[in-house]
């Protein structure tokens, strides 16, 4: 799925559809963990969920910062991202990471178009190259884990 998330014109819709984005992600995350057979795995997705959470966080801040309401829910795209979980939990755990990691795809580039949107301010901006990276790196252990 291509995203748009991250090319928004104004800084006020770009806050919120990242929270909107984050928390569809949170909700994926809390399916994996609930379908994984494998500790190590579900402390690892457990691990990534934190991350997350602290892109939320600081999204909060920046929508507070902002004077603007901060989404507190997903939108209808957390019905795909928790679907493709559901389904790939009857396979196994590898398919599990795998459906993962391409709910991965959308969120890197979201944060990779947000980290060069000309509408962010500047800390936003250095964030939002921060919270691509943490999504970089759960992808690359994603595809990894499930590859072995």
């Amino acid at each position: 799925m291509v995203t748009t998330v991250g090319t928004e014109s104004t800084f006020e819709k770009l806050v919120q559809n990242l929270l909107i984005l984050e928390h569809d992600a949170i909700a994926a995350y809390d399916s994996t963990v609930e379908k994984l057979d494998d500790t190590g795995y579900k402390a690892k997705i457990a691990e990534f969920r934190e991350d997350h959470l602290r892109h939320v966080a600081e999204l909060k801040r920046l929508a507070a910062s902002l004077g603007i309401e901060a989404p507190t829910q997903g939108d209808m795209k957390q019905y795909l991202t928790t679907g493709k979980i559901a389904l790939a939990g009857i396979i196994g755990d590898k398919t599990i990471l795998k459906a993962m990691s391409t709910n991965e795809i959308e969120t890197k580039m979201a944060y990779d178009h947000a980290s060069k949107n000309a509408a962010a301010s500047s800390d936003a901006l250095a964030f939002f190259r921060t919270a691509f990276a943490d999504e970089d790196k759960h992808k690359a252990w994603m595809d990894q884990t499930a590859a072995s």
